[in-house]
């Protein structure tokens, strides 16, 4: 498999990690979900993140996991979630990862840090850990990881680290921070960079117009962020932003803290891809009042969108 670079475009979908009811990795639902992306047309997939359950993983399963979605993946690019407390295991699960044919990996900062030196050392120090021949994504997720960026410091990782390429930035408010960035590469002070965006596609419509290069996030429907980005970079903003629209309700009903990953695995399961929608424990159980209003939701988005007319449940896994 090729190595991530700069020039990374299009839609990587992140992968949630299914489980068995009792908590078990289920390998032969990562065998359809990896199926499933490389069949609807995404570009990529990146695994372990913070919607893959990662932090409830052994290292042995991480590595299981990691190994099972490159080795499934065909022509997709697969990037491969590495961030830790400590560099050794940050170090061991990399190096396994491209061994076994991954394109790159991702590192997320650790939420104690608080002051711009502390940021850039952080990563500095992360790179020389991997290696500075693996390919790494920036993850900037304030939102989650508490940790804010600003643009110059990004800017300041990116310069004094040459296999950063890519940022995946889901800052919320973002949209001139994109632009600020992109302005930074127009004057000449920030190298090329991948941009992909996530949040749940919340805001994927503006920031595709802003000058993203993709999208990399884990909405129950990746074609319609792949349509999006494709409508976008043909500038066809009305139909983008027409098909957006249809799904913003239903984006954001997954986007809820908590239930969120349980939604979205819930509707991937009614998709016939995973074979359940449990998280591994501790995590939220979806209640049948979530489930009708799932169901509700998917009925609104199949008046524009026939790939959202799923069958309701009479049941689901927890």
């Amino acid at each position: 498999m090729t190595k991530l670079t700069a020039q990374a475009a299009g839609t990587f979908a992140i992968a949630p990690t299914p489980f068995h009811d009792d908590g078990r990795i289920d390998e032969a639902s990562i065998d359809r979900l990896t199926d499933f992306y490389a069949d609807v047309g995404c570009d990529g997939v990146t695994v372990l993140g913070i919607l893959g359950e990662a932090p409830k993983l052994d290292a042995a399963e991480a590595e299981q996991v990691a190994v099972r979605f490159v080795k499934r993946a065909k022509n997709m690019q697969i990037i491969v979630g590495v961030s830790a407390p400590g560099f050794a295991t940050m170090r061991s699960l990399a190096q396994k990862s491209m061994d076994a044919g991954a394109a790159g990996v991702m590192i997320a900062p650790p939420p104690n840090l608080r002051t711009d030196d502390q940021i850039v050392t952080y990563f500095k120090q992360a790179q020389e850990a991997i290696g500075t021949d693996i390919p790494w994504v920036l993850q900037d997720y304030p939102l989650t990881l508490t940790v804010v960026f600003t643009p110059a410091v990004i800017r300041k990782i990116v310069m004094d680290s040459p296999s950063c390429v890519m940022l995946k930035h889901e800052d919320w408010p973002g949209l001139d921070k994109l632009s600020t960035l992109r302005n930074f590469q127009k004057d000449g002070s920030l190298r090329p960079l991948s941009i992909l965006v996530g949040n749940g596609g919340m805001f994927l419509d503006f920031e595709m117009e802003r000058g993203a290069d993709g999208a990399m996030t884990g909405y129950a429907f990746p074609e319609l962020l792949i349509d999006v980005v494709n409508l976008s970079k043909a500038g066809k903003r009305d139909a983008a932003h027409d098909l957006f629209d249809a799904h913003l309700p239903m984006m954001r009903y997954e986007q809820q803290p908590g239930v969120g990953l349980t939604v979205r695995k819930y509707v991937l399961q009614k998709r016939g891809i995973i074979s359940s929608s449990a998280q591994r424990k501790p995590g939220a159980v979806i209640t049948p009042q979530t489930r009708a209003e799932v169901d509700y939701l998917l009925s609104r988005v199949a008046r524009v969108d026939r790939r959202a007319n799923l069958q309701p449940q009479s049941s689901a896994a927890g």
